[in-house]
């Protein structure tokens, strides 16, 4: 058997007898997330361990790219989850989490091969903001750094078309969501994050105000009308 696969019995046997009284209160009271956290696919990359979060800590969303397409009528997993994150369970951080030497990301930057890939290369395509930008205003990039800047525009292109999600913007507008843009740099072991207001990535750090995409903020339309009369 795979030796990972085998794991499976610890489960049972040391886990979770060490954690009885935690699984308990998630199984008569329900999971109640801190966050939603849309994260990449990448093996490298658990976004528990990197939240050091507990079961019933973090709702988790993971796909190629972390990826988010724009809200469409049609159906699709990321979609759903995002949606119910944030009208079931209430959710109100979401952050959209890259990660350095992605796999996704250098499709992206270099498309070949994905012939063979056709369902892989159709996803992408929702990460072709950040291809693009880069190629045109960063042309002089190359190889490395050319992946890690269309890995931190991609992290911004998902928060856009995460924007058009009706119960994110619904959220938004009533200063309930706030979005988080972060990129795990797993060759420095450390994570950045968003500045909105300025569009850098930071290093997290304990001893500085957290970084974010959007802080929570409330408007309304009829305010804009009324300034404008």
């Amino acid at each position: 058997m795979n030796e990972l696969i085998g794991r499976v019995f610890n489960f049972e046997k040391t886990l979770f007898p060490a954690s009885s009284e935690l699984f308990g209160k998630l199984t008569t009271h329900g999971q109640s997330p801190k966050a939603l956290m849309i994260s990449c696919a990448d093996s490298r990359i658990v976004p528990e361990q990197i939240m050091q979060a507990e079961p019933g800590d973090l709702f988790v969303c993971r796909n190629a790219g972390n990826i988010v397409p724009p809200y469409a009528t049609l159906n699709g997993g990321v979609t759903s989850t995002v949606e119910y994150a944030v009208m079931a369970l209430g959710v109100r951080d979401i952050i959209v989490c890259g990660h350095s030497d992605c796999g996704a990301m250098k499709a992206l930057s270099d498309p070949t091969g994905l012939e063979a890939m056709p369902n892989v290369a159709a996803w992408l395509k929702h990460g072709a903001a950040a291809e693009n930008i880069v190629s045109a205003c960063h042309s002089d990039l190359q190889g490395k750094d050319r992946v890690r800047a269309i890995t931190l525009e991609n992290i911004i292109a998902q928060i856009s078309h995460l924007r058009t999600h009706p119960a994110v913007a619904a959220g938004i507008a009533r200063g309930e969501i706030t979005l988080h843009g972060w990129m795990v740099d797993i060759h420095a072991g450390q994570v950045l994050g968003l500045n909105g207001d300025t569009g850098e990535f930071v290093p997290l750090r304990e001893d500085r105000d957290l970084p974010v995409a959007l802080a929570a903020r409330s408007r309304f339309a009829t305010e804009y009308a009324e300034a404008a009369e």
